[in-house]
C-alpha cells in the first residue's frame, strides 16, 4: 500500500465515520437514509481495517452496533458489540472503549428482550476505569439512554 493509499483510508474512514453518526442523530430518516447510514459505518469500519489502530476497529465496531441499535436490529447490534469487546480482549484495550463496548452489549441485548443480561453488561460497563471524568459522563449518559434500564447509578 503506497502512502497516498494509506492516506485516502483514513480520510474516507474518518469522513464516513462523522457522516454516519450524523445521519444517524437526523430526525426523519428515509428507509434510504437508514440504508445509507448502514453503508457508510460499514465503510468507515473497512477503511479503518485497511490503516487504523486497534483502537480504531474497536470505534468502528462500536459504530456499526450503534447504527444496528438506532435501527431496531439486535442481532447484528450485538454482533458488532461482542466484537469491540472482544479485539478489547485481544488487544489490551481498556478505558473508556471497553466501557463502551460493554454500553453496546447492553443496548443490544435491551433490544433484544433481555432486560437482565442488558443490565449485567451495563453493571460491567460501569465497573470499567475511566481516567478522564468527561469520558465518563459521556458514558453514563449513553448508558442512561439503554431501553428499559433506569439509571441505579
Amino acid at each position: 500500500m503506497t502512502d497516498a493509499d494509506t492516506v485516502d483510508h483514513r480520510r474516507l474512514a474518518v469522513a464516513l465515520f462523522n457522516q454516519s453518526w450524523q445521519l444517524m442523530k437526523q430526525d426523519g430518516r428515509t428507509p434510504a437514509d437508514d440504508d445509507r447510514l448502514l453503508h457508510m459505518a460499514h465503510a468507515s469500519r473497512y477503511h479503518w481495517g485497511e490503516v487504523g489502530t486497534p483502537a480504531n476497529l474497536v470505534r468502528g465496531e462500536w459504530q456499526c452496533s450503534r447504527v444496528y441499535a438506532v435501527l431496531g436490529r439486535p442481532e447484528p447490534c450485538l454482533h458488532h458489540a461482542r466484537r469491540a469487546v472482544a479485539l478489547c480482549a485481544e488487544h489490551g484495550i481498556g478505558d473508556w472503549d471497553l466501557a463502551f463496548g460493554h454500553e453496546a452489549v447492553a443496548r443490544g441485548l435491551a433490544l433484544d428482550g433481555q432486560p437482565a443480561e442488558a443490565r449485567e453488561e451495563v453493571e460491567r460497563a460501569l465497573a470499567v476505569p475511566i481516567a478522564d471524568d468527561e469520558d465518563r459522563e459521556l458514558l453514563l449518559t449513553d448508558l442512561a439512554t439503554v431501553p428499559g434500564i433506569d439509571p441505579f447509578w
